[in-house]
C-alpha cells in the first residue's frame, strides 16, 4: 500500500517479467487497411480479371495497339493504390495522435501508456468519460458508475463496487476508481470493439451501394450481349478469326464500367487527405458522404460552441453564508475531485484548497443528477455541501431563481453551493427536502470566436442547427443569441416537453431551435425523434453524456479532447477541436458524391451506347465498327480523363437520396442517342464507301469514331455544367488530343483511323450535331420534370 492507503501497482520488474511471458494487451489497432490489404483491394477485382483475361487473348491475337486497355487497367489500379496509401498514412498518423493512454498505476506512481503496454494485472486508473481498455475487477471505487451500453445496449449506468467485474468498452459516466487487468488481448469480452471502432472503413455506404448495383445491372447485360456478339462476328469474319475476336474484344471491353470503382476510390482518398490536413480523423470513411447528406446539426454548446475552459465571474453570498465561508468550502470541494469537469476547473482556480477542510466522503457530478457534492469535515465550513443546478436543487418558484434566470439570460452559467442535512447519497427532492441555499457561483463561458461563422454556413447550406445542452435554457439561448442562431429568443426547457414518443414530441423537438436541460437520455431521444421525421441527422459533442447520442446519430463528430467514450463512438473526430472544421467536412462530402453522381453519368452513357451498338451489330450481322484501340482512345478522352479532374472539383450541392434512378435518368437516354447516332452513321458508311478494296473498313470505322467523339464530347459539356474556365480547357483539350490523332499520320497509323473525301465526314458531323440538340432536349426536359417534382 501507499502512504494514503491506494494499492500501488505492479513493480517495473513485474510488468518486465509479464511482457517477456507475452501476458501483454497484444490487440493490433490500426486506422486503416494494410498495405497488402489495399493492393489485394484494388488488383483483384472482378472487372480487373475480365479486363486482364481479354488483354491476354488480344496479344494473342492481335497488335499491341489493340491492347492499350490493359496497361490502362494497370494504370488505374496503380493510382487507387496510391491514392489509398496516401489515405492510409494520413490516417495512420491522426489515429496515433488521437488514441487514448490510460492512466495506469505502477510502483506507486500513475503514469500514461499506449493501450499495448497494458500488462496482466496492471492497475488502472478511470475517471469520467474514461473507457475501460481491457477486462478486470474493481480494486477502488469512489461512486463508480459505468455505461455498457455500447456492449449491452443498455443506457442505464451500472454502480461498480470492489470485486465487481469491468467489461472492456464500458466507460465511466461518474465517479472515479481503479480496477485490475484480469484478461487482456485477444481474450478481452470486447477485444475487438476499439480496433472496430477506429477503423478505416469502406463499408455500408448508400453511394458505394448504389454502384454496387449498377455494376451488377452491368454484367446482367454485358454476359448475353458477348455472347451474341462473339457468335456474330465469327460468322460476319469466317476468313479472318484473330479479326472477328479483336472486333468481339472490343465489344465487351467498353461494357465494363471498370473506372467508376476506381474514380470513388480516389475521390474518398483524396477526401481523407484533405480533411487529415485540417486534423480531421475520419474513422470511418462513409462518414465524409453521410455529414454532406446531413440536414440537421445538433450542436453541443459546451466544449463545441464554448470552449472547455470558464472563468469564475462572479460569487454571491446568500443567507448567513460568508463570501468567505463559500470559497473555503468551495475551494474544499475542487480539491477533492481528482478528475474535476471544466466548471469545478473553474472554482478550483479561482478557490485555492483551505486549511484543514477536506472532504471524508464525495458525490461525484453526474450529468443526470445535475450536481455534485461532498462531506467536508475539520474546521469552518464542515458539513454536506451540493454544487449544482438551481433549477433542480431548488423547488419552482425559490425567489433565488430569479436571481439565477436574470443571470442565465446575460450568458453566464450559474450554480447553486447549498448546505443539505440529507445523506449524500440521498436523491435530491426540491419540493420536500431543499436544501440551504449559501451561494450563487456564476461562471463566465468563452464562446469560440470562429463559432458564428460556422453557424451561418450551416444556414447557408440549408442545414438547420439545433444547439442542445444540458445547462439552463436561457443561459443557453443567450449564448446562442450572441452566435445569430434562429429562434435563440425562444429557448425550450427540455423538461418541458412531451415524453410520447411520436407525435407531439417529434413535432416539439423538430420546432424547437434552442434546448436546455437536457440530459443524456434525452439528447439520445431527440436524435431518434429528427430521423423518425425523416431528418439526416449529426450530432457533435465532447463529453461523456454526449456518447450515447452520437452512437445513435447518423454522423457522430467528438472532439479530439473530448472523453474517450465520444472519441470512440463517433465516426469523425476533430483532432485539434477546431470547429471550423466542420463546414470543410460537408463541402468534402459534397464534393465527392456530387462529382461522382456526374462521372457515375459519363460511365453508364458508355456501357449504354457500348450494348445499343452490340445490339445492332448482332441483328445487323455486320463487321463491329470498332477495335478496341479506338474505344481506348474514346475512352480515355471523353470519359477517363475528364472523369478524374471532375471527380476531385468543388462543389456545394447537397446529396440526394435515389443515386442509382437520377444517374440512369440521364445516362439511359444519353447512351441510347450516342449509339444510335453513331451506328446510323456506320450503316452510312458502309453504303457510301461500298465497293471499294482498300481501307473502306478503316474509312467507315473513322467515320463511326468521329460521331461518337462529338457526341460523347458534348456529354462531358453538359455532365461538366456549369462550365468554369478550367473545365472549357478541359474540354478544350480533349478535342485537341482527338484532332491531333485525326491530323498527324503516324497517328493516323497507329490508331487505324483517318478519314475518306469529305461527304461522310462532314455527314458524320451533322448527325453528331443533331444527336447532340437531342441530349439538349432530354436534359431541359429532365430539369422540368426535377423542377415539377424534386427528388
Amino acid at each position: 500500500m501507499t502512504e494514503n492507503g491506494a494499492a500501488p501497482g505492479l513493480s517495473a520488474a513485474e510488468v518486465a517479467e509479464r511482457v517477456r511471458d507475452g501476458r501483454v494487451n497484444d490487440i493490433p489497432t490500426r486506422s486503416s487497411r494494410s498495405v497488402g490489404e489495399i493492393v489485394r483491394a484494388n488488383v483483384f477485382t472482378f472487372f480487373n480479371g475480365l479486363m486482364g483475361t481479354l488483354f491476354l487473348v488480344v496479344l494473342v491475337v492481335g497488335p499491341l495497339q489493340d491492347a492499350l486497355f490493359g496497361f490502362i487497367v494497370i494504370a488505374n489500379a496503380a493510382i487507387g493504390i496510391v491514392q489509398e496509401l496516401r489515405a492510409k498514412h494520413t490516417l495512420d498518423s491522426l489515429a496515433v495522435v488521437g488514441e487514448s493512454r490510460p492512466a495506469v498505476r505502477r510502483d506507486g506512481r500513475t503514469a500514461r501508456v499506449a493501450q499495448h503496454e497494458i500488462v496482466l494485472g496492471d492497475l488502472i486508473e478511470l475517471g469520467p468519460g474514461d473507457k475501460a481498455p481491457v477486462d478486470g475487477t474493481v480494486t477502488e471505487a469512489d461512486s463508480l458508475e459505468m455505461d455498457e451500453s455500447l456492449l449491452t445496449g443498455e443506457a442505464d449506468p451500472v454502480v461498480r463496487r470492489p470485486g465487481d467485474a469491468i467489461l472492456s468498452g464500458s466507460f465511466v459516466t461518474s465517479g472515479g476508481g481503479a480496477f485490475t487487468a484480469t484478461r487482456v488481448g485477444r481474450e478481452a469480452y470486447a477485444a475487438r470493439l476499439a480496433d472496430e471502432a477506429s477503423r478505416f472503413t469502406l463499408v455500408h455506404s448508400e453511394l458505394r451501394t448504389g454502384i454496387g448495383r449498377i455494376l451488377r445491372y452491368c454484367v446482367g447485360i454485358m454476359i448475353p450481349a458477348a455472347l451474341g456478339l462473339i457468335l456474330s462476328q465469327l460468322l460476319v469474319e469466317r476468313a479472318d478469326v484473330r479479326e472477328a475476336i479483336r472486333r468481339m474484344v472490343a465489344g465487351i471491353v467498353v461494357m465494363v464500367p471498370e473506372g467508376l470503382v476506381l474514380i470513388t476510390s480516389v475521390a474518398f482518398a483524396v477526401g481523407v487527405v484533405r480533411l487529415g490536413r485540417r486534423q480531421c480523423l475520419v474513422q470511418e470513411l462513409p462518414a465524409i458522404e453521410g455529414l454532406a447528406r446531413v440536414d440537421t446539426v445538433c450542436l453541443d454548446k459546451t466544449g463545441t460552441l464554448t470552449e472547455g475552459g470558464m472563468d469564475l465571474a462572479e460569487l454571491h453570498a446568500l443567507g448567513g453564508t460568508s463570501e468567505e465561508c463559500a470559497r473555503r468550502v468551495l475551494g474544499a470541494l475542487g480539491a477533492a475531485d481528482r478528475r474535476p469537469n471544466a466548471s469545478l476547473r473553474a472554482i478550483a482556480d479561482a478557490c485555492p484548497p483551505p486549511d484543514g477542510l477536506r472532504a471524508a466522503d464525495t458525490l461525484p457530478f453526474s450529468s443526470a443528477r445535475k450536481y455534485s457534492g461532498a462531506v467536508l469535515t475539520g474546521g469552518d465550513g464542515a458539513g454536506t455541501w451540493l454544487l449544482g443546478a438551481p433549477d433542480v436543487l431548488l423547488p419552482e418558484g425559490h425567489p433565488q431563481l430569479v436571481e439565477t434566470e436574470r443571470l442565465n439570460a446575460r450568458g453566464l452559467r450559474v450554480l447553486l453551493l447549498a448546505a443539505s442535512d440529507r445523506a449524500l447519497d440521498a436523491p435530491a427532492d426540491a419540493r420536500r427536502h431543499p436544501p440551504e441555499p449559501a451561494a450563487l457561483v456564476v461562471l463566465e463561458q468563452r464562446v469560440r470566436p470562429e463559432a458564428a461563422a460556422t453557424l451561418r454556413y450551416f444556414a447557408d447550406q440549408d442545414v438547420a442547427a439545433k444547439i442542445v445542452s444540458g445547462d439552463n435554457a436561457v443561459s443557453v439561448g443567450a449564448v446562442a443569441a450572441r452566435l445569430g442562431v434562429p429562434g435563440a429568443d425562444h429557448p425550450v426547457d427540455a423538461r418541458t416537453l412531451p415524453e410520447d414518443d411520436g407525435g407531439d414530441g417529434e413535432a416539439a423537438v423538430e420546432r424547437a431551435t434552442v434546448l436546455g436541460r437536457v440530459t443524456p437520455e434525452q439528447k439520445r431521444a431527440l436524435v431518434h425523434a429528427l430521423r423518425a421525421r425523416g431528418h439526416t441527422v449529426a450530432m457533435t459533442g465532447d463529453g461523456v453524456n454526449d456518447a450515447l447520442a452520437l452512437k445513435d446519430a447518423d454522423i457522430g463528430v467528438a472532439m479530439g479532447s473530448g472523453s474517450e467514450a465520444t472519441r470512440a463512438v463517433a465516426q469523425i473526430v476533430l483532432m485539434d477541436d477546431d470547429f471550423t472544421t466542420l463546414p470543410s467536412v460537408v463541402a468534402e462530402g459534397r464534393r465527392v458524391i456530387g462529382n461522382i453522381e456526374r462521372v457515375a453519368g459519363l460511365f453508364l452513357t458508355k456501357t449504354v451506347y457500348s450494348v445499343v451498338m452490340a445490339v445492332a451489330v448482332i441483328c445487323t450481322a455486320v463487321p463491329y465498327p470498332f477495335l478496341p484501340r479506338h474505344l481506348t482512345l474514346l475512352s480515355a478522352l471523353t470519359i477517363g480523363i475528364p472523369a478524374f479532374f471532375l471527380a476531385l472539383a468543388p462543389t456545394t450541392e447537397r446529396a440526394r437520396p435515389r443515386f442509382v434512378r437520377r444517374v440512369l435518368r440521364i445516362a439511359v437516354p444519353f447512351g441510347l442517342i450516342a449509339g444510335v447516332a453513331t451506328f446510323t452513321v456506320y450503316l452510312l458508311a458502309r453504303g457510301h464507301y461500298a465497293g471499294r478494296t482498300d481501307g473502306a473498313l478503316r474509312a467507315e470505322t473513322s467515320a463511326a469514331t468521329l460521331t461518337l467523339f462529338l457526341i460523347t464530347l458534348w456529354v462531358v459539356v453538359i455532365i461538366a455544367r456549369p462550365l468554369t474556365w478550367w473545365r472549357v480547357l478541359l474540354v478544350a483539350a480533349m478535342g485537341a488530343a482527338f484532332l491531333l490523332v485525326m491530323a498527324v499520320p503516324w497517328l493516323q497509323r497507329f490508331f487505324e483511323l483517318r478519314l475518306a473525301g469529305w461527304f461522310l465526314p462532314w455527314t458524320a458531323v451533322g448527325v453528331a450535331v443533331a444527336a447532340c440538340v437531342l441530349l439538349e432536349v432530354v436534359v431541359r426536359v429532365r430539369r422540368a420534370r426535377a423542377d415539377r417534382n424534386p427528388e
